[in-house]
């Protein structure tokens, strides 16, 4: 009897790992080595003054030492508040008219038309290059007579003499916050309306049988339902407002005018990268991502906690009401 011949068992896991190799190949290669030589330069004094270069010595933990004592710059307090204010600012607003604009364009019942020319108009100021949106804003808010918005303030009678917007810090501040919102709120509500879209009608058409009011359908229907996609928006806005740095940089021409109180961290960090500081600023490179990671952790245990939370608590209010 002649033995049976095994065939050979071809395998083609070994593909899965040749697919996904390009990126880590090339997250390993732009990211990940980036950041371990960043964390590696950040213990040592490393700078130019004039043409002689000083070090790289090692120092251990002074450059965090120093940035948090203010001793080479602006006090780091002040860095965090101007950043957080202004993202603050931005964010809020942002949220809430997404919000709102998401709901018209998904509400069956208001049925609006002509949604996805909206939906593009929205979204157009996205497409702007920040630095080129900032000189037009600094354009437009000009301290000339000629400037748009101070002839028209001048025209209407509201003001004799022309507003010099760019010498008050929260008048700046506002501009900032301005361009912010309008260039991420379109985002921010196309985010939102596809995660309105997802929602199951058979639980809204559910809660309108059992007599809740538009309002609280929304409250406790579809502000938990779309929970996931909210963090995220949360998460990748407020990464994004840490990392805040074109808008006040181009607006303010690099000096966090007035006086400093527009001036971000990423904006101290490169006026360190500009005079060649590689010590100061890998250290604060470091502490940035350390605050971003640690404040998208919280945001997301307590938002998802909460969430969780609210909508258990509304399900057993409506059971016992039922009974």
């Amino acid at each position: 009897m002649n033995p049976v011949k095994k065939r050979k068992s071809i395998s083609s896991a070994k593909w899965g790992y040749v697919f996904i190799a390009p990126f880590f190949i090339t997250y390993a290669i732009f990211q990940l080595w980036p950041l371990i030589t960043t964390i590696y330069n950040s213990f040592f004094e490393n700078y130019m003054v004039g043409l002689n270069q000083v070090g790289p010595n090692f120092v251990g933990l002074q450059n965090y030492v120093d940035f948090f004592t203010g001793a080479k710059g602006t006090p780091v307090y002040e860095l965090v508040w101007n950043t957080i204010i202004m993202w603050l600012m931005g964010f809020i607003p942002q949220l809430l008219i997404s919000l709102l604009f998401a709901y018209w364009f998904t509400n069956k019942r208001l049925n609006l038309k002509c949604t996805g020319v909206f939906k593009s108009i929205i979204y157009m100021p996205n497409l702007i290059m920040a630095s080129a949106f900032a000189l037009l804003m600094f354009s437009i808010f000009s301290n000339t007579e000629t400037g748009p918005v101070n002839h028209f303030l001048i025209s209407i009678g509201a003001t004799t003499e022309k507003i010099d917007f760019f010498a008050n810090s929260w008048s700046v501040r506002g501009i900032v916050a301005f361009m912010n919102f309008l260039m991420w709120f379109g985002n921010t509500t196309i985010l939102l309306m596809a995660a309105m879209l997802g929602v199951d009608e058979s639980l809204v058409e559910a809660a309108d049988i059992d007599g809740c009011t538009p309002g609280q359908i929304f409250r406790h229907v579809t502000i938990p339902l779309i929970r996931p996609i909210m963090i995220y928006v949360f998460i990748t806005s407020l990464v994004g407002g840490l990392q805040m740095f074109d808008v006040p940089q181009v607006l303010t021409r690099g000096q966090g005018l007035p006086n400093g109180t527009t001036k971000t961290l990423i904006m101290y960090l490169n006026d360190n990268l500009y005079s060649k500081n590689y010590g100061a600023a890998g250290a604060i490179s470091v502490i940035l991502f350390i605050v971003c990671a640690v404040c998208s952790l919280v945001v997301y245990y307590f938002f998802t906690d909460r969430s969780l939370k609210g909508a258990k608590s509304y399900s057993v209010k409506k059971k016992k009401a039922r009974a």
